[in-house]
């Protein structure tokens, strides 16, 4: 018999010992040596005047490439064992210093950028083509340019000093905030004393008045520390504001257009195609609610599984892993071997129990080579396409780890296409192996969730991010202003055809409070899409599309977004075609769920 993958993964093969570990403070210690020798030879590096004098420029791209990868493994460690253990304060503490090591680690960068700009165009070119440069240019290419788009050296220095406590100071204010919040509910006569991220898993129970329950007591709970939450969210954005004043940035989609690799065109483009098709999900969501005997369906009711007879569907862990091998091996044996590997060695975090932090993320050790899956699994089909969806991140970092250190850094636009692209090979694999009509509604039901999640949940935080920055640039919003600009955003990604919303979700989810990626939202949909039409693609190729897949995924941290697209899917993502063509993919199966239930 083949041995049960664990539920709980191995982080001692990385530093021993966890937020005691000896090595870990060895590694930092000597990590900060590495920082004050690499500051220094930026001091003194002499802006280069041929390309005779690259060989002391590669030096420092290889200095910066190694501390970099330190800094990162050492961060990754440290949000492990916080995510597993939300009273590891001795994590919380470590992982402040890796912050201020860093802020002094992106100050170096800026001189060295500022040194970057110094250079004459002719020499800088010729640089380039030299061996070690070619293969980076872009990424070098793109750091002169972002330098020269920011503030001086000195406002630039102060920023990165005061980000400590502004941006990462405010972050971690949230994550001790959300530490400890409890809901307390009373289940079926039986009172529950649950985490935030407990409480969230049990919104899609398939019982109403238990999440109707869940929802009401979850809701008041993050409204009772609501204020807390405000202020953090308000100096958070605050600090951001200003600092994209310092540096003369009127548009609040500067940075995160800047972070993604993409185009204003491209965003709106894709947008605008989901605002003409929401009326086919909303089709959907009255067909639901009608499935479930309501009117109309509430927040909470969005995500609730269709139970035609019986208990739903659940996967032991081990069900869903074999489930998840034998799915990704029918479109890519490499990646089928990889996920082994990852539950073989003990990669992910999966078991459901108390003071885990609520949702998921992959994260990556690049000096190990490896990566690391932290998830709650409760084996609904939704979490065994969570697992998916997380084993792609980590196969996506895998593929490109023997890249240049300087492209392995990837936008999170096109991170999440590798995720939503696993994530869609088991769940069009779930609906297609169903054994009855009834389980086949109930698998298309779950499947077409993520379009819901990802046209009108996502765009329900984009355009509430987008609205609060604005108003934030006028002073600080109150709770009810917070809460009404979070209604109204629901209202309008949803077309008004939800009974009761969530007005507390600014609250609740933490990407509105993550320090250096603002507007974590609309990669989650663009990497939905662009995954969809590269799945598009691969099953309508009449021979294997693995080499095909692992080479664009090879490129994704060496070029814009649109040349990706271009170089790969021949498609030009300004304009509305290849957003049209993917957003008809998810309405044929609306229309499918329509036709198999027209009569139930």
């Amino acid at each position: 018999m083949t041995k049960p993958y664990s539920e709980v993964w191995d982080l001692d093969s990385i530093y021993q010992g966890g937020s005691a570990s000896e090595e870990l403070h060895e590694t930092l210690q000597a990590l900060k040596d590495d920082l004050d020798l690499f500051i220094k030879n930026v001091e003194e590096w002499a802006v280069p005047e041929s390309k005779n004098d690259a060989a002391e420029f590669l030096l420092l791209i290889n200095q910066n490439a190694d501390l970099s990868k330190g800094f990162m493994n050492a961060s990754s460690y440290l949000e492990c064992l916080q995510a597993a253990d939300i009273h590891d304060e001795r994590a919380a503490t470590l992982a402040a210093r890796v912050y201020g090591y860093a802020a002094l680690l992106q100050t170096a960068q800026d001189d060295w950028h500022d040194k970057f700009i110094q250079i004459e165009d002719r020499v800088w070119k010729e640089i380039l083509q030299e061996n070690g440069f070619r293969q980076i240019a872009f990424v070098l290419n793109e750091a002169r340019e972002n330098r020269g788009k920011k503030g001086s050296k000195q406002q630039e220095a102060l920023i990165n000093a005061l980000s400590v406590d502004g941006y990462q100071g405010w972050s971690d204010h949230y994550d001790t905030i959300i530490g400890t919040v409890r809901v307390k509910v009373t289940i079926d006569g039986k009172e529950q004393d649950l985490s935030a991220g407990q409480a969230l898993n049990m919104l899609n129970h398939p019982k109403r008045d238990v999440r109707e329950a869940v929802f009401k007591a979850y809701s008041e709970s993050f409204q009772k520390e609501s204020r807390l939450f405000a202020d953090t969210l308000n100096h958070l954005a605050g600090f951001r504001l200003q600092t994209y004043e310092t540096r003369g940035w009127k548009n609040v989609l500067s940075e995160p257009l800047a972070i993604n690799r993409m185009k204003e065109e491209t965003l709106d483009a894709m947008w605008n195609v989901i605002r003409d098709s929401k009326a086919t999900f909303v089709s959907f969501l009255n067909r639901k609610a009608k499935l479930l005997g309501l009117s109309k369906l509430s927040f909470y009711d969005v995500e609730a599984p269709l139970v035609f007879s019986g208990e739903p569907k659940k996967y032991s862990y081990q069900e869903g892993a074999d489930f998840i091998l034998t799915q990704f091996n029918k479109f890519s044996p490499k990646m089928a071997e990889f996920a082994k590997h990852a539950f073989s060695n003990r990669w992910i975090e999966a078991e459901d129990r108390d003071n885990k932090r609520p949702g998921g993320f992959c994260t990556d050790f690049p000096v190990e080579k490896e990566s690391r899956i932290f998830m709650t699994y409760d084996g609904a089909p939704s979490t065994v396409a969570t697992l998916a969806h997380e084993l792609g991140h980590a196969f996506h970092s895998y593929v490109i780890r023997d890249e240049p250190y300087e492209n392995t850094d990837y936008a999170m636009n096109v991170a999440e296409t590798a995720s939503t692209f696993a994530e869609m090979i088991i769940a069009d694999a779930s609906v297609k192996e169903a054994a009855t009509k009834e389980e086949k509604i109930t698998l298309l039901e779950d499947k077409i969730g993520r379009s819901i999640a990802f046209f009108m949940n996502i765009h329900a935080r984009f355009l509430f991010e987008t609205r609060f920055y604005e108003e934030r640039k006028k002073g600080i919003l109150s709770v009810d202003d917070l809460n009404r600009l979070m209604e109204e955003a629901q209202r309008e990604a949803y077309l008004d055809s939800l009974e009761e919303y969530h007005p507390q979700f600014w609250a609740s989810k933490l990407h509105f409070y993550i320090a250096d990626v603002p507007f974590y939202n609309f990669p989650y949909t663009f990497g939905y899409l662009f995954s969809l039409g590269i799945y598009s693609r691969a099953m309508n190729s009449g021979e294997s599309y693995e080499d095909a897949y692992i080479a664009l995924l090879k490129d994704t941290g060496a070029m814009t977004t649109e040349e990706l697209a271009k170089k790969h899917l021949d498609v030009d993502l300004t304009k509305p075609d290849f957003w049209r063509e993917a957003v008809d993919i998810t309405m044929k199966d609306v229309e499918e769920f329509l036709e198999l239930t027209k009569d139930i």
